[in-house]
């Protein structure tokens, strides 16, 4: 959903007909994703731009059936790591209903985005049901940040986190769900969660807007590194060394650790450019937070 600026009875607006469009418009999973379809020997899980050691070296020492195995791998695990932070994300939201009045259109709105939220984890999980194979958990240190952010962090630096991975989850289901080479059901999934996440995207951003607005260069510097650490959380749930022990190479530790080196470039090209452009909206780069975003997530800024 294009990014606009509103005045307060303009957002009201907006968020009113995004209440309606919910309500009289749902993307149900079970009826417009086609679960019935299977994928032929050559069906592709995801892009290959987005799997991590698609364009290294070392990918061409792949069969094509072990690279396709590698990106169903990585699909799964990138679908597990997005629903878990939407769970996360729920416990948050309806804690904050708490604070609401039921008649205000942000309660409102949080209630239709948290049936959304719970439909797409299920989505996800369907989809994952039906790739057949197993995410990875995550470790006991990711449980505890995530657990914090949520839990512990003022409501705009979590609805500021929850925004960094919405933006960044967006550019993933932008991606798969434009490559017609990739499995119908992980397509119309992406399409499905982009249409929707395009509503929550919006209002959050404009949720942001009075805190942003007024950021000087301290709350400006927080901000930036508060979506940056959040988008490093995210990354270092996608790729793992037992994928690659799964595909049965030689050297797995190997072939893991040029994936990490090789995605570390290929994700700030492919996955950052939104949060980018919400970051630079409230001048949250300077001498501080530059060199962190580009020695961290080696992003273009």
């Amino acid at each position: 959903m294009k990014r606009m600026e509103t005045n307060s009875d303009e957002f009201e607006a907006q968020v009113e007909r995004m209440i309606r469009i919910s309500k009289e418009k749902p993307l149900l999973p079970e009826t417009y994703v086609p679960w019935d379809d299977e994928p032929n020997q050559d069906t592709l899980f995801m892009p290959e731009k987005l799997v991590s050691l698609a364009g290294h070296p070392l990918w061409d020492t792949l069969t094509k059936e072990q690279q396709i195995e590698l990106g169903r791998l990585e699909v799964v695990q990138v679908m597990y790591s997005y629903a878990w932070s939407e769970t996360l994300a729920c416990h948050f939201f309806n804690r904050h209903l708490l604070k609401l009045n039921p008649d205000s259109s942000e309660y409102r709105f949080l209630i239709r985005e948290l049936i959304e939220e719970y439909r797409h984890q299920e989505m996800f999980g369907m989809a994952i049901k039906k790739l057949d194979r197993i995410p990875i958990m995550p470790t006991r240190l990711h449980k505890f940040f995530g657990n914090l952010t949520v839990k512990r962090l003022r409501p705009s630096l979590v609805f500021m986190s929850v925004l960094s991975i919405e933006l960044m989850a967006d550019i993933y289901a932008k991606h798969i769900r434009k490559d017609e080479k990739v499995f119908s059901v992980m397509r119309k999934s992406s399409e499905l969660h982009y249409i929707e996440e395009g509503r929550h995207i919006f209002y959050t951003e404009s949720w942001l807007k009075k805190f942003t607005a007024k950021a000087g260069f301290f709350r400006a510097t927080q901000y930036s590194i508060v979506v940056m650490l959040n988008i490093y959380f995210m990354r270092t749930l996608y790729v793992k060394k037992e994928f690659f022990q799964k595909i049965g190479v030689e050297n797995p530790n190997k072939y893991y650790k040029a994936a990490i080196k090789h995605y570390r470039g290929k994700f700030a090209e492919n996955s950052l450019k939104a949060s980018i452009e919400f970051v630079n909206s409230f001048n949250g780069f300077n001498w501080i937070t530059k060199p962190l975003w580009r020695k961290i997530l080696k992003a273009s800024v």
